[in-house]
């Protein structure tokens, strides 16, 4: 196990805002170099969050920042930032795939341009990306893959109302259970971490109704549960399906109030979540 990360360097995809924005400001007080890799580089007219704000913020919480622009849809754009990042920070050690596009429909509902984008972002992006990374996390001591993905279940309460979303984050499953096995040999950790809840994202915001989003959790404990994974060791800590509460649990935590966006609210179970 990795006391710190301290001097660690962070490829984070969708670093800029909801969850990838929270796991960099935990890993930044730690003193890591974090290389925030996402589309949004100019102000959205209505999400909060660029790059270049979440690099201000990783600074001011300790860490070292490398803004990057970067589509994971676009090979040559992935292929580029990595090399930007090993070339400035002298490798990458950790890789987390937190890129994702959430679209909840039936079948009907879902144009074919939507169900391209969804599994591009996610499932292809996902494979694209540890794909790319595998050179540099191979000379790293202490190795991560970390997927924003959940436990894989074939319940069919999983795929009946929202089929194309269920197969493209499954997608992104399957790739920690294949390479998971695949990179075992290589001393190359690769885990998922889900929400027990729902989360206080600007994806929870715009597909959710506005209860749902009151009734989340703040993006901090997927942050401090990423941690908890990626202070591990990487030979012993692979192949699993974390759950971010039952591992914060697992490592002594037991109060969960803080993280509550409204505390004392009853809390909304998140999709892919039994029980």
């Amino acid at each position: 196990m990795s006391a710190t990360l301290k001097e660690k360097v962070i490829f984070i995809t969708g670093a800029s805002r909801g969850i990838g924005r929270a796991i960099a400001l935990r890993c930044a007080q730690d003193g890591a170099k974090i290389v925030l890799a996402a589309k949004t580089a100019e102000q959205h007219p209505t999400l909060e969050g660029t790059i270049h704000t979440v690099a201000r913020e990783v600074e001011e919480a300790g860490g070292v920042a490398l803004p990057l622009q970067v589509d994971v849809r676009q090979d040559e754009m992935v292929q580029a930032a990595m090399l930007k990042a090993a070339e400035t920070f002298g490798g990458i050690d950790i890789l987390i795939n937190n890129a994702s596009a959430i679209f909840i429909a039936p079948t009907t509902k879902t144009p074919m341009k939507r169900y391209d984008l969804i599994n591009d972002v996610n499932a292809r992006g996902t494979f694209l990306c540890s794909q790319t990374a595998l050179p540099y996390l191979a000379k790293a001591k202490n190795p991560h893959i970390l997927n924003l993905s959940p436990p894989l279940s074939m319940k069919v309460k999983w795929f009946k109302d929202y089929l194309a979303y269920t197969m493209s984050k499954y997608g992104m499953s399957m790739c920690t259970l294949g390479m998971a096995e695949e990179l075992k040999a290589a001393g190359i950790a690769v885990n998922s971490l889900w929400p027990k809840t729902t989360i206080a994202t600007a994806a929870v915001e715009v597909n959710f109704p506005k209860e749902v989003y009151q009734a989340s959790r703040k993006p901090s404990i997927m942050a401090d549960a990423a941690y908890e994974i990626l202070t591990s060791d990487s030979r012993s800590t692979t192949g699993n399906f974390f759950i971010d509460e039952e591992l914060l649990r697992s490592r002594g935590k037991s109060d969960f109030s803080t993280y509550a966006l409204n505390p004392g609210m009853p809390l909304f179970p998140d999709v892919f979540v039994d029980g």
